[in-house]
């Protein structure tokens, strides 16, 4: 078998009963790896009632047929339904985890029951080993991973959740090779409430590829495809994700104080500029990743890697905050402790406005960096206020009585752009799986990057064929399992050429599409089938009916309505969002 390891075993925690899981080559084709055969096993396997912290609630890690092959293939990704929104929900990561627990002769692991003490997993030679973790409950993630580590052999790849996933906040990560996350959904917590500190992997099996002078050949060209874009081989090199501050600030649209403003007056303060010039040590790459748009940085007090756009702007603008240095150990701490850097900032703005308002009497001063730390420790150990935060700002704001100040879908929190500013990236939002992500249907691209071609920001014309072709193939990607900067720089028809150089299989373009929109509507079955319907496809209030004021985007609204009945009919599903017999037919479901 070319690209895949040709085994995924399903452990039980409470019984430890291990079992091969059948995969035919026809499942394989139809769903590849990663996401898309993650959300398959997961959906034959528990049902939209399943409660996430539930023994018989599935844990999926999955890898895909280029994990641990061409370039930015390190990645894995992992599947089970969100305790942070109800939905299914998958969440993925780089570094090298993916490509060594492949190496160690898995394409996948699945994980139903629940352990009666801490344990942690060791996977090796496609054999795995239940490990006692007594003595690594309570430790953060980094320190976790050094003590396995040297329980097992050398170039040991460690998965593993911190204090936050222990104590099952809702948004805990899962983090590995150090500061790498699977951030969005809860995952984290799905592993803590199993009782599952850490998955370990190590081993040597190689993937055999088809065409081995081809796969040469290919992975050459990428690299050149890499180099010569702009964005990929230029932008993320040089400034890593944060290059996108300025960019964003510029065009009105980077939320500040909680989605109420679209400009922050100190962007240039948190910018990737700015952390290049005052924090930056190094830059770091995940597994055969020439982009390198890691930043491995330094403050007075630590080091660590971020952070990140996204982190940026959740301790930064979201909050007020103009500490370059206060934010930075806020994402280190996230790390340690293992909680989604997007949804602790935008939780804690939430609680800001809630304070200002007067709908919550703990005082919270928009600005104020110097009780970020201790929010992100206390959130983690869900004491005092941040047994509050815990919650994420959906379930904070109803506590309070006033749901429209959580910047949300269906329970996720929206990250860094704001959509008034960008009508393409609203309809993604709302019509995310996953709730508020812009990882569904990054329209960033083409709205504001100009990438494949640019689009009219403001416009809601032609925008529901295209976050609906963007969604597919994003979940192609990810099903694959590579990086997602990759669809910056390259087409369909590459992906194509990959999946067929590494597998041998005689894919098509048309082919590969079709299976990243049957995984899309797999995941939508299974939210309709939870409850979710098209009153669930929609924005905070905020973006319907208050102006933004100042910048490039001042005086804008989401259209959502403009768009909706028509993605609906792009997708071959009926005025409430449920896919139609005919659409279930085409794509076999």
């Amino acid at each position: 078998m070319n690209g895949w390891m040709g085994k995924i075993t399903k452990i039980d925690l409470g019984s430890l009963e291990q079992e091969t899981v059948a995969i035919d080559d026809e499942m394989r084709r139809r769903y590849l790896g990663g996401r898309g055969l993650g959300v398959k096993l997961y959906t034959d396997l528990c049902s939209a009632k399943t409660d996430p912290f539930a023994p018989d609630n599935a844990l999926i890690f999955m890898t895909g047929p280029l994990t641990g092959t061409v370039m930015t293939s390190g990645r894995y990704a992992v599947v089970s339904r969100s305790p942070l929104t109800g939905t299914i929900c998958d969440s993925s990561s780089g570094g090298s985890f993916g490509a060594v627990l492949k190496s160690a002769g898995l394409d996948g692991l699945v994980i139903q029951g629940r352990a009666d003490h801490p344990v942690y997993l060791y996977i090796h030679d496609g054999g795995i080993e239940v490990r006692d973790a007594a003595g690594l409950w309570g430790l953060n993630t980094q320190q976790t991973q050094k003590a396995i580590q040297e329980q097992t052999p050398a170039k040991t790849s460690v998965a593993c959740i911190g204090p936050a996933g222990e104590n099952r906040v809702a948004f805990a990560a899962i983090m590995n090779d150090k500061d790498r996350a699977a951030g969005r959904g809860g995952m984290g917590a799905v592993m803590g409430a199993k009782n599952l500190k850490a998955i370990a992997a190590s081993g040597s099996q190689a993937v055999t590829i088809a065409d081995p002078e081809g796969y040469k050949a290919m992975n050459a060209r990428l690299e050149r495809i890499i180099d010569k874009n702009p964005v990929t081989g230029k932008a993320l090199q040089v400034l890593g994700t944060s290059v996108l501050v300025n960019i964003i600030n510029a065009h009105g649209m980077f939320p500040t104080e909680n989605f109420r403003r679209g400009m922050f007056n100190d962007a240039e303060g948190t910018s990737g500029e700015k952390i290049a010039e005052s924090l930056l040590q190094r830059q770091s790459a995940c597994y055969k990743c020439p982009i390198g748009c890691g930043r491995t940085t330094r403050t007075k007090n630590k080091h660590g890697e971020g952070p990140e756009y996204e982190t940026v702007w959740a301790f930064g603008a979201q909050l007020g905050v103009s500490d370059l240095t206060a934010i930075t150990e806020a994402n280190y701490a996230c790390n340690e402790l293992g909680l989604d850097t997007i949804t602790m900032g935008s939780t804690i703005g939430c609680a800001m406005e809630l304070s200002e308002t007067g709908a919550w009497k703990e005082k919270l001063d928009w600005g104020d960096a110097s009780k970020l730390l201790a929010f992100v420790e206390d959130t983690a150990y869900r004491r005092g206020i941040g047994a509050e935060l815990a919650l994420g700002s959906k379930r904070l704001a109803e506590k309070y009585g006033r749901p429209e100040l959580a910047m949300q879908v269906k329970g996720m929190e929206i990250p860094a752009y704001d959509p008034r500013g960008v009508q393409g990236m609203a309809l993604s939002y709302a019509t995310s799986n996953r709730g508020g992500c812009h990882m569904r249907a990054y329209m960033i691209s083409p709205e504001i990057l100009g990438h494949p071609v640019f689009l009219d920001r403001f416009s809601t014309v032609g925008k529901a064929e295209i976050v609906a072709l963007f969604q597919d193939i994003s979940a192609l990607v990810d099903s694959t399992v590579l990086c997602r900067f990759l669809q910056i720089a390259m087409g369909i028809s590459t992906f194509t050429e990959m999946l067929r150089t590494v597998t041998g299989l005689d894919f098509s373009d048309e082919e590969l599409l079709k299976i990243g929109r049957r995984i899309y509507t797999l995941e939508r079955v299974f939210n309709n089938r939870a409850g979710f319907s098209r009153g669930d496809d929609t924005l905070p209030p905020r973006f319907f009916n208050e102006e933004l004021q100042t910048g490039s985007s001042r005086h804008r609204l989401v259209r959502l309505e403009e768009m909706l009945d028509d993605y609906y009919s792009v997708r071959g599903w009926d005025k409430e969002g449920v896919p139609l017999p005919r659409t279930l037919a085409e794509l076999g479901l």
